[in-house]
């Protein structure tokens, strides 16, 4: 479970494939504090940590997250938001976040206004995913509120914060990101359907 707090950065050092598997190596300021089999969520994707060695360590991604997510698109050098898990206890200051990431999305514009940012997302609207005005939407593991809400497209607003300690910063059009919809929203859209059948 995550808040889409981002708490840093990672950058990929190494991506190597085993069969269907890819095996990631970020640098990170982390590196050092983190456990093997710990969860980290890697631009929204829950992924488990199975090697550390100094300020580097490695996931697994194995098929199925790969097809769902941006990781095909990950190269040496790519800038990764991380987060670690929450603690029980902790203060949710973002929105309850899965890691589980429903499809990804592609960046369609991007508009500077006095000092802040606003992005505009595309997705398919066929996979049965949506979004609501002022609801929550986590974008590459970042919790966002969402504005101009529409069927197959939506925008957030990034303040200098933000946009200065994720990979925000390097996002243009055309770039995919991994999206994860709000959980509850997720549900309440499940029942609603199953009630209409």
């Amino acid at each position: 479970m995550f808040t889409g707090i981002i708490e840093t950065l990672g950058t990929i050092r190494e991506i190597k494939k085993d069969n269907g598997n890819l095996h990631i190596r970020l640098s990170s300021t982390i590196a050092n504090e983190l456990k093997i089999d710990q969860s980290v969520s890697h631009n929204g994707v829950c992924l488990t940590v199975v090697a550390i060695e100094d300020d580097q360590y490695t996931v697994t991604a194995i098929q199925e997250t790969i097809k769902k997510t941006n990781l095909s698109n990950w190269k040496e050098g790519s800038v990764i938001n991380l987060e670690r898990a929450m603690k029980l206890g902790d203060r949710l200051d973002g929105h309850i976040v899965q890691g589980h990431v429903d499809q990804v999305g592609k960046c369609i514009s991007v508009t500077e206004t006095n000092g802040s940012w606003y992005f505009t997302f595309e997705y398919d609207p066929d996979l049965n995913n949506l979004t609501i005005e002022k609801g929550s939407i986590t974008v590459n593991g970042v919790s966002l509120t969402v504005v101009d809400s529409k069927s197959n497209t939506f925008s957030v607003a990034i303040i200098p914060y933000t946009y200065d300690h994720t990979n925000f910063k390097t996002f243009e059009i055309g770039t995919t990101i991994n999206l994860e919809f709000d959980v509850i929203g997720k549900y309440v859209s499940r029942l609603y359907s199953y009630n209409k059948s």
